[in-house]
């Protein structure tokens, strides 16, 4: 991957974080209008904090996606088969969406309802099975699961620090909506950059023949 592309590929995705959170951070004003970022009550200040708040995000997101590529590396090369790996993968999210569920019940803030925290991890695996088809139906079918691996186990385990004791949960849509959608833009991106790559190779190869 040449540095332009690394440059371009950091850029949008941390200005893909920042849309997506003030979008997102605005519903939730609209929902709830004592939402505030730094107990800070004015618009203008809250959308500024909300856009610094998805840049880091979109940063975040990117530190897990390559630090994802790097154990898909290792583990590919540990395991042999690609089955191996990706059996592996769908066994850690089946059981990512069951203590997912289980650790926002367990973090409920007291008599809030309990359906919104097993109904959060369903829709993160729906949204994320929606497009790892997506994706294996651009590139072939062995990529849905190392996408769905990636969309669901590492949101998850990304947007962790917005599940604490006193949780709430605008507080945890606030961090996990940017994150997929990061994770979805990178993923969704990858093999762009990477056929993009391959035919830059091939025209230069036959140029030099």
């Amino acid at each position: 991957m040449t540095l332009r592309k690394m440059w371009f590929l950091f850029w949008s995705t941390t200005l893909v974080g920042a849309v997506v959170t003030l979008i997102v951070g605005m519903l939730m004003r609209l929902i709830d209008p004592e939402v505030g970022l730094l107990n800070m009550e004015a618009t203008g200040f809250n959308a500024l904090t909300m856009l610094l708040a998805g840049l880091l995000f979109g940063v975040f997101s990117q530190l897990g996606f390559f630090a994802y590529l790097t154990i898909n590396y290792l583990a590919l090369g540990m395991l042999r088969r690609k089955l191996y790996w990706n059996a592996l993968q769908a066994y850690c999210t089946l059981f990512a969406i069951g203590g997912f569920g289980y650790k926002l019940y367990q973090s409920r803030v007291e008599h809030q309802s309990n359906v919104f925290f097993w109904l959060l991890p369903l829709l993160l695996a729906l949204a994320a099975a929606g497009v790892s088809y997506y994706k294996s139906k651009q590139t072939n079918f062995s990529a849905f699961m190392p996408t769905m691996f990636l969309l669901f186990v590492g949101t998850m385990i990304e947007a962790w620090p917005s599940m604490s004791e006193d949780s709430n949960p605008l507080t945890i849509i606030f961090m996990v909506a940017p994150l997929f959608v990061c994770n979805s833009y990178l993923i969704m991106l990858l093999h762009r950059i990477v056929n993009t790559e391959k035919a830059d190779s091939a025209v230069d190869a036959k140029t030099a023949v």
